[in-house]
């Protein structure tokens, strides 16, 4: 009887230690609640996110509302709202064994992905012309590190012998991307590094065009720097020069 209470002490412990354990790790996941984005001419912008569990429900900016939909636990369906004209896209998305095979926009695109043996990613980019046919806008390869999306290479297309390429490509340091705690994210393959496990303050641009065995290039680099909170996730980005055509220069994140 003496031994049987001793084990059932000692299980009482174990369990108790595990649960314990489990709940710190829980407290420790933290949720992007906001986002407020500075340009270089002073002005910014704030995004907000709701979540359902760490399930995402939408995000509401000032330029843009996006709403998100799950099918099993993997985001289906993104809805956005740009508010300056109340234009509408939906992209709706399908999965095969948990993986992402398949994006449809009303935008009328579709975008269709392959796995490889190698955790690489080919797919290709196709649009409705005003024949309701599907043609080809470019096709390519994503490749992955360390759950990085790493690198993005694509073929442009190839119009009177002249052959366009295009490729980006990231360095990551070792915190936390403050949008890898959602539910599904990391399965959009079609939203680059935001959905990697760390931050990247190194992005290369390289615009290639091919003629007649001759290759002219171009290349842009893009440095950011980072701030983090004694948990390592982002307070704030300071970009010395924007990717994107937003401008923005400084993002501060909000949990």
């Amino acid at each position: 009887m003496k031994k049987t209470k001793y084990v059932y002490c000692i299980l009482s412990v174990f369990l108790l230690t595990i649960y314990s354990c489990s709940n710190d790790k829980d407290e420790s996941i933290k949720l992007l609640k906001k986002i407020v984005a500075t340009s270089a001419d002073g002005t910014s912008s704030t995004t907000l996110f709701t979540y359902n569990g760490n399930e995402i429900v939408s995000t509401d900016g000032d330029e843009k509302h996006v709403d998100f939909s799950y099918t099993d636990g993997l985001i289906s369906k993104i809805a956005t709202v740009d508010k300056k004209n109340q234009l509408l896209e939906t992209i709706e998305y399908k999965y095969v064994a948990g993986k992402l095979v398949h994006a449809k926009s009303t935008n009328n695109y579709t975008i269709n992905y392959i796995h490889n043996s190698d955790d690489s990613v080919s797919y290709e980019k196709l649009a409705i012309n005003s024949g309701n046919q599907e043609v080809k806008i470019y096709h390519g390869i994503l490749y992955f590190q360390n759950e990085n999306f790493i690198k993005d290479e694509r073929i442009l297309g190839d119009t009177a012998g002249v052959t366009s390429s295009y490729s980006i490509s990231f360095d990551y340091d070792s915190k936390h991307n403050p949008l890898y705690n959602v539910l599904g994210y990391k399965k959009l393959l079609d939203y680059n590094e935001a959905i990697s496990l760390n931050n990247s303050p190194i992005s290369i641009v390289i615009i290639s065009t091919a003629k007649d065995d001759q290759i002219i290039s171009s290349a842009k680099f893009y440095k950011s720097s980072f701030t983090y909170d004694v948990e390592n996730y982002p307070t704030e980005k300071i970009s010395e020069n924007a990717i994107s055509t937003t401008g923005y220069l400084k993002t501060q994140y909000f949990y």
